[in-house]
């Protein structure tokens, strides 16, 4: 599932391939993706416009142009992919933006989320970004002290609760987690002043490093290169790691590295 550090890559991809050029057609192949605007309104509206500096919140993709901004949001399985117009089309190609030469195609097998347009891209864009707490690269230590202390909750899911911290799912939070020795199952509000030190300062480390890299690095130092083992073992101690679920959500863990604690 695309996270904080796809999303970034999606951006870099957006800035490289259509920042400051003109969109001459928007092609739609599946309306199932669009949200709130039809194949006919989004061509009307884009076309002729040239897409600026593009931005990011959380999971969040903000495809800014000289008019409307283009909203997307790749749930599980989307992508943001550079093509030539003479490549051929993907049987998942949904949306492809037009560029000259050049295009910029919405990937996505499995549709659960998509693309919206921001017609005001103030008002709307912060209507639409209204439910997301503050991205996770840009949290500084004071700000998570602050939403940490006191929550209820476990810390898996304080973590990846969109409208608490935006732009971390499954992967990260288990990475970070295991990074910082902590239990997902241990109740947020309870964690120490040391503990929550350590997990703001494991997050951002994690963050830059799979930012850098485009995705969560699949390493064999990392947990996330160890997860989907048939038995897997922590890089770290070598023992066994454990597999449940947290919060509804499926959670790897090392209990010799992370005690339960509570």
């Amino acid at each position: 599932m695309p996270e904080l550090p796809d999303v970034e890559g999606f951006r870099e991809v957006l800035a490289r391939c259509a920042q400051g050029k003109r969109i001459t057609g928007v092609e739609v192949h599946d309306a199932g993706v669009l949200h709130g605007v039809g194949a006919e309104r989004l061509r009307r509206r884009l076309e002729g416009r040239r897409f600026t500096e593009p931005g990011r919140h959380g999971k969040w993709l903000l495809a800014r142009t000289d008019g409307p901004t283009v909203l997307m949001h790749f749930g599980m399985t989307g992508q943001l992919v550079c093509c030539r117009a003479t490549d051929d089309l993907q049987a998942h190609d949904r949306v492809v933006f037009v560029l000259g030469r050049d295009q910029l195609r919405f990937r996505d097998q499995r549709k659960l989320q998509g693309i919206w347009l921001a017609e005001d891209p103030d008002a709307d864009v912060a209507r639409a970004l209204g439910d997301q707490g503050p991205d996770a690269l840009s949290m500084d230590r004071d700000g998570f002290d602050e939403l940490l202390s006191g929550r209820r909750g476990r810390v898996k899911s304080v973590l990846t609760d969109q409208s608490l911290i935006a732009g971390l799912g499954n992967l990260l939070a288990d990475e970070i987690l295991w990074r910082a020795r902590l239990h997902p199952a241990r109740q947020a509000g309870e964690l120490s002043d040391d503990e929550r030190h350590r997990l703001h300062t494991e997050m951002r480390r994690t963050l830059r490093s799979s930012v850098r890299a485009g995705r969560v690095p699949p390493r064999r130092s990392w947990l996330t290169g160890r997860r989907d083992d048939a038995d897997p073992a922590c890089p770290r101690c070598g023992g066994p790691l454990d597999r449940r679920r947290v919060g509804g959500r499926g959670t790897v863990w090392c209990p010799r590295c992370q005690p339960d604690t509570s």
